[in-house]
């Protein structure tokens, strides 16, 4: 998709952006305004994100340092793929580390074939145009190219993962701590109303 396009289509899906919040008991991990509270991670050999290692702070930035890979307009973060870069993924991360079991909840919305991903604490989670690009192509309720909602709730080390309430990982098992992340692999995708949960 083209900048111009991007950008409109953003627009249009946004009108009403300002007046999301976020419910009751949860926190907004985005602004909808800039990537305040996010950050890029150094990597290990294995290209897993080093937990505390944060190389920038992206506060107050609506476009990362990434050749426009990750772009903020009105309530949505679209993680787009520059044409001129590499085949190579985009990751950034939440400069929060989370070590309680917690709920997460954000919506997204896939161009066809998109492929991105969710970390969580470290693993990754599959978020992609999924009955296109796979690896849950038999969803029933995934709605293509629309708004579809992930929620992830963290219990004693695995996480049960869903989309639009239809099981995505029963018991995703995590490490003791760590950020949230979001990756850009290919295609755009767009995510809202990230929050979070944690427990007390």
């Amino acid at each position: 998709m083209k900048p111009i396009a991007l950008l409109l289509a953003l627009a249009v899906s946004s009108l009403h952006a300002e007046d999301w919040q976020p419910e009751k008991g949860f926190t907004s991990l985005f602004n909808g305004k800039d990537l305040t509270g996010w950050c890029f991670r150094a990597k290990t050999e294995k290209k897993d994100p080093a937990p505390g290692n944060i190389t920038e702070k992206l506060d107050g930035k609506t476009e990362a340092a990434d050749a426009g890979r990750y772009i903020v307009k009105d309530g949505v973060i679209a993680v787009t793929f520059p044409t001129e870069m590499d085949k190579l993924t985009g990751q950034i991360y939440t400069q929060a580390e989370f070590s309680k079991d917690f709920t997460l909840k954000l919506e997204f919305r896939a161009s066809v074939n998109a492929d991105s991903g969710i970390f969580i604490r470290k693993p990754q989670l599959q978020c992609r145009d999924y009955l296109v690009a796979g690896p849950y192509k038999e969803l029933k309720k995934y709605k293509p190219q629309e708004w579809n909602e992930i929620i992830v709730e963290v219990t004693n080390g695995f996480a049960h993962c869903t989309c639009n309430g239809e099981d995505l990982e029963l018991a995703l098992p995590l490490p003791l701590f760590g950020p949230i992340g979001l990756e850009g692999d290919r295609g755009v995708m767009e995510y809202r109303h990230i929050q979070i949960k944690e427990v007390p």
